[in-house]
Parts: C-alpha cells; sequence; structure tokens
C-alpha cells in the first residue's frame, strides 16, 4: 500500500470513530426533555358524556314509574290520618242507622187516600177550628148577641156544598124577581151562617150598600166559577176578611138585619160563570 493511501485510509478512520463516539453532554442535555401532553380529542370527550346522558335517563325513566305508584299507596294513609285527626280535635255523637227510629204516622179520622186530599182535608179542619175559635170570641164579646146555643159551629155535611145557615132554622120568605137577586131565608138573629163552599173571600165589610153586613165568596165547584153572597147580617158579627181562604161549612157571620132589611134574615146570592142562578134549588140540587 502507498503512503498516500495509508494517509488517505487513516483519515477515514478517524473520521468514523468521531461518528460513533459520543460526544461529551453539558448539564442541560443531562435533563431530561418534557414531554408534551397528548391532545385530548373531541372523540374522547364525547363518549363520557353520553355514559353520563344514558345513565341519566334511566334513573329518570326508574323514577317516573316508581314516584306514581308509591303517590297512589299513601292517600289511604294520608285520608286515615286526617279523618283520625278530624275526630280527635272535633269529636260528633252521630246516630247510626239501627238507632234511628221513624215517626208515627197519624192518619185520626182522614179517609184520604192522596197528599192532596190529606193537605185539603188539614186545611178545611185547621179552618173550621179558626173558625171556632173566632165564634166563641165573638160571642162572649158581644154580650150574647150571637145565638151560638144548640148550633154546631160548622155546618153538617161533607160535600162540596153545604146549607148557609143550620137545617130547620130557617124557612124562604122571597124568592128571585123584582130587582131581587137572591133568596131571603128568615131566621133568628144570630143565627150562624156557613160558608157554601170553599174558596177565597172577595169582600167582607160593614156595609156594602143595601147588603148592609155583607160577606162575598168567589169558589170553584166542578170547574166552573161560583160567587155567593151573604146579606144583611148582625154589625160586628163577620168572621173573616177579604183576601181569606175559607172552607165549606165554614161559620162567616151570623144572621141580622142590617142594610135595606126590615127583619133578621139571611139575603143569600149564587151566580155561576157570571150568571144569576136560583139558590134555593141550585142548594136542594147540590148540598149535602
Amino acid at each position: 500500500m502507498s503512503q498516500h493511501t495509508r494517509g488517505a485510509k487513516a483519515q477515514e478512520d478517524h473520521v468514523l470513530a468521531a461518528d460513533i463516539e459520543p460526544t461529551e453532554k453539558t448539564p442541560e442535555d443531562r435533563v431530561p426533555a418534557r414531554r408534551t401532553p397528548p391532545k385530548v380529542t373531541a372523540r374522547k370527550v364525547v363518549k363520557p358524556l353520553r355514559s353520563v346522558a344514558i345513565f341519566g335517563a334511566v334513573g329518570a325513566l326508574v323514577a317516573a314509574v316508581a314516584l306514581p305508584a308509591y303517590a297512589a299507596s299513601k292517600p289511604a294513609d294520608a285520608a286515615t290520618t286526617t279523618v283520625q285527626q278530624l275526630a280527635a280535635v272535633d269529636a260528633q255523637s252521630l246516630v247510626v242507622a239501627s238507632e234511628a227510629t221513624s215517626a208515627p204516622v197519624v192518619r185520626g179520622t182522614f179517609s184520604a187516600t192522596t197528599p192532596d186530599e190529606i193537605a185539603k182535608k188539614k186545611a178545611e179542619e185547621a179552618a173550621a177550628a179558626r173558625a171556632a175559635a173566632a165564634a166563641t170570641a165573638a160571642a162572649s164579646s158581644s154580650g150574647g148577641r150571637f145565638n151560638t146555643a144548640g148550633y154546631a159551629l160548622t155546618a153538617p155535611g161533607s160535600g162540596e156544598v153545604r146549607y148557609p145557615l143550620p137545617l130547620g132554622s130557617w124557612h124562604v120568605s122571597r124568592t128571585i124577581g123584582g130587582g131581587h137577586n137572591g133568596i131571603d131565608m128568615l131566621a133568628p138573629a144570630g143565627t150562624p151562617i156557613y160558608a157554601a163552599a170553599a174558596g177565597v173571600v172577595r169582600a167582607s165589610a160593614e156595609n156594602i150598600g143595601g147588603y148592609g153586613v155583607c160577606v162575598m165568596l168567589d169558589s170553584v165547584i166542578g170547574g166552573q166559577r161560583v160567587q155567593t153572597t151573604y146579606g144583611h147580617m148582625l154589625y160586628g158579627s163577620r168572621q173573616v176578611q177579604a183576601g181569606q181562604s175559607v172552607a165549606a161549612g165554614q161559620l162567616i157571620g151570623y144572621v141580622g138585619s142590617t142594610g135595606r132589611s126590615t127583619a133578621n134574615h139571611l139575603h143569600f146570592e149564587v151566580w155561576i160563570n157570571g150568571g144569576l142562578v136560583e139558590p134555593g134549588n141550585w142548594l136542594s140540587i147540590n148540598a149535602g
């Protein structure tokens, strides 16, 4: 090998040795290099959030199913507690069905069978009782002017139409004709006068023209409008007032001789549907 060749070889070996042998490190080179944290990607963040959302939805579903069932089981207990509390605060006495008794039904002498008939019968009896009491009071306050001895305070009979004077106490002295619109029924002063039919008092006064002390009644009998007039009563003897309801046979006054009259008697008139009728015949056909 030539000298030039050996020199080139030596230089090459020196270069290779320099590349192989490490160089001496400085103190800064001995400190380990800081590692940059890995970047967090959007996909890695979304996965945990999705899990949290799933668990939350499952929990909400469980609560929605369980809570109504739990709530449904509570009102009974709450209601029981409320009733117990109320009972403890404000205790009351109750009448149970087993201790209740029905009021006895007393029919008395009623022959009516329907509620309307019973009510009508009661009204008639109450009106008769009031009339009797009024008659007694009037008789006592009149100094005995009313002749109640031997007479009933209500007209006998049970029909819709009654005689206005006690049977056997009167007789007809004058009938319709010559401007006289009724019959004159002669009777002693103070003889009771009864309503010929149930109705309403249209007029009641101490002086009604030639009738003197008079009472007029409006009634409905068999679907017909019936008006009856009772004139020449004793002063102060009227037992009813205008607008008052009366029962058939109820006491309404006493026989006198007031107005255009010359003797004690009852002037009795009957009008049906606005037409004048003969009172005697009407009584004989309908009264009872």
